[in-house]
């Protein structure tokens, strides 16, 4: 069974960190590129960011362009979200989500919200 389990998320103030995982079962990330999104309430699905199978290509919202780092471990078959200074406008549902590579970019993938399997999210909630 093809499973993506996230975790890490919970309640920060503004200005903290907090690092979301996403943990794969059943099938190697390595063969996929990785998104993660959120969801808020009222507001669009938001590609956050995307790196490739590899690793080497990444791609992030300018929402998060300075703040947050994607990063991974395929030996660990796992995928990390970094996520510094956060501020109350980052709270929603972040998940994350494998598209195998067939010609779809990085770019695309976030900007399309393209992917093939999806986790069922991790709440980050920002607030004082």
């Amino acid at each position: 069974q093809l499973q993506l389990v996230e975790s890490g998320g919970g309640l920060v103030q503004p200005g903290g960190s907090l690092r979301l995982s996403c943990a794969a079962s059943g099938f190697r990330l390595e063969n996929y590129a990785i998104g993660w999104f959120r969801q808020a309430p009222g507001k669009e699905r938001e590609g956050v960011s995307c790196i490739s199978g590899s690793g080497g290509t990444t791609n992030y919202a300018d929402s998060g362009k300075g703040r947050f780092t994607t990063s991974r471990d395929n030996a660990k078959n796992t995928v990390y979200l970094q996520m510094n200074s956060l501020k109350p406008e980052d709270t929603a549902v972040y998940f994350c989500a494998a598209l195998a590579t067939r010609g779809f970019t990085v770019q695309a993938m976030c900007a399309r919200g393209i992917f093939d399997y999806r986790g069922q999210g991790t709440q980050v909630t920002v607030s004082s």
